[in-house]
């Protein structure tokens, strides 16, 4: 799943090739989406024209100049594709915008997962966004209090977007290795110093990151996601992977010890 840094690289993008631009047509090419937006919400959107397209966590939300917000999610394996009107449409196009000067963004999606919804004005999507990993208010202090009040292991705590935006199972398996944090050790045991170098590890795995997706070069550069079976990066320890939560977890046994009565 794309997290925050890719979904930045993916705003940034079309952006630049949305920003400024009127809206000519918005199809729609996936029963799915049909059902998210109708008929007469394609048609509104004729003529409209995007201020900005802007980030909140993983969700990309196309600032409209009459109020409105587009609002896309890439799910698992959603992108952009950028190209012109009279281009063909890549295979796995699953909604298309076409602006009035022929140039288009594409909802690419395998998958086809990926969302759109059209927000009214005066009436912004509510999110239910926690900080991200760059807000200053996001303090060890105020981490902490959002773990006091959760039971069970930091790792799938790590991934609700209602405590850190944008973090997501790479980066968490990431950060919990540089800050030498078992996934298995509970949230809310977790110390300040302990929450203090997990909070920095999660601002430089993030800052680290390249946008990339996660091709061979990409996962290649990574200290512990995927790379089950090989060697810690640190200590020459074998990688293991578990599952928690459905996702899988990489992590060091022996720089993540897991806490006493816990296995791993």
């Amino acid at each position: 799943m794309p997290e925050l840094p890719e979904v930045e690289s993916a705003v940034r993008r079309v952006r630049g090739a949305a920003a400024g631009k009127s809206i000519r047509r918005v199809e729609l090419f996936h029963a799915s989406l049909r059902r998210r937006l109708s008929s007469s919400h394609l048609r509104s959107l004729r003529g409209a024209r995007v201020r900005d397209v802007e980030r909140r966590g993983k969700h990309q939300l196309f600032m409209l100049d009459d109020g409105r917000v587009l609002h896309a999610h890439f799910r698992m394996t959603g992108d952009w594709t950028i190209d012109a009107a009279a281009d063909a449409l890549p295979r796995f196009a699953r909604a298309a915008i076409t602006f009035t000067d022929d140039s288009r963004v594409v909802l690419d999606d395998p998958r086809a997962l990926s969302t759109l919804d059209l927000h009214p004005a005066h009436a912004p999507p509510e999110l239910g966004l926690g900080p991200e990993p760059s807000d200053p208010n996001l303090t060890p202090d105020f981490l902490r209090s959002l773990f006091a009040k959760r039971r069970g292991p930091i790792k799938p705590v790590l991934l609700d977007q209602r405590i850190v935006a944008g973090l997501g199972n790479i980066y968490a398996a990431e950060a919990l290795w540089h800050a030498k944090l078992s996934p298995l050790a509970g949230a809310s045991t977790l110390s300040r110093a302990q929450t203090a170098a997990l909070l920095s590890a999660i601002r430089r795995v993030i800052a680290r990151a390249t946008g990339a997706r996660y091709t061979d070069s990409s996962v290649s550069r990574l200290a512990v996601y995927d790379r089950e079976g090989k060697p810690c990066r640190r200590c020459r320890t074998t990688i293991k992977r578990i599952a928690q939560a459905g996702r899988s977890t990489y992590f060091c046994p022996k720089c993540q010890p897991a806490p006493r009565g816990k296995r791993s």
